[in-house]
């Protein structure tokens, strides 16, 4: 299958971070709009459903991988056999900050590629929560150092979550825009992005 015909149909998109950043509520939170405030540890699981997007079918896989265990193999293999990367922290946690760092090094190695398509997400962003990654520090290490995408999300307030995913589709070079067949079953989703936080550039990202 060529490369252009792999675009169309078939998109792999992995999620990286450190234990507990809430890797697993967000792709949950997506697929089924569920929310499980117990963490539990994660080695590796893939999710695939097929979506329409822009009138074309296409199946997106999403890797869910672990970040309580070490298995430097099992990432890399991770990165290499996938098309777009969610690198994701927890706003209360500056550690977690610090070690999407190091993923974003390991993917730049791995893929030979100095501008990877990546969207860094600072999940737990609830109001009220503790904060250790101020917004304005995260927007301008990832947009203006990294020339990446940036969101901050909540998987248990559900805020944001649609976008993340819709950009990680755009970053795979696939219309950003999912289908209103997906959009129906997502309309709890806010209209308002209430915790992204404001860019100074054109967001080409459009939320349904």
């Amino acid at each position: 299958m060529s490369p252009v015909a792999k675009e169309k149909n078939h998109v792999r998109l992995v999620f990286l971070g450190a234990a507990g950043v809430g890797k697993t509520a967000l792709i949950h939170r997506f697929l089924m709009d569920t929310f499980e405030p117990k963490h539990r540890r994660t080695v590796e699981e893939l999710h695939s459903k097929e979506y329409e997007v822009s009138g074309a079918m296409v199946k997106v896989e999403i890797l869910d991988t672990s970040g309580s265990y070490s298995f430097p193999a099992m990432r890399k293999l991770s990165i290499q056999n996938s098309d777009a990367f969610a690198l994701v922290y927890a706003v209360d946690d500056a550690e977690s900050f610090e070690s999407i760092k190091s993923l974003r090094e390991e993917i730049l190695e791995v893929k030979e590629d100095k501008f990877p398509p990546i969207v860094v997400v600072g999940n737990k962003a609830e109001s009220g929560g503790e904060r250790q990654v101020p917004v304005e520090d995260a927007l301008s290490l990832v947009e203006l150092d990294w020339n990446s995408r940036f969101v901050e999300t909540s998987a248990k307030d559900n805020e944001n979550v649609l976008e993340v995913f819709e950009e990680l589709l755009q970053q795979a070079n696939l219309p950003s825009r999912l289908s209103p067949a997906l959009c129906k079953r997502r309309e709890t989703l806010p209209k308002e992005q209430a915790l992204r936080p404001p860019m100074n550039k054109t967001n080409s990202c459009s939320v349904c």
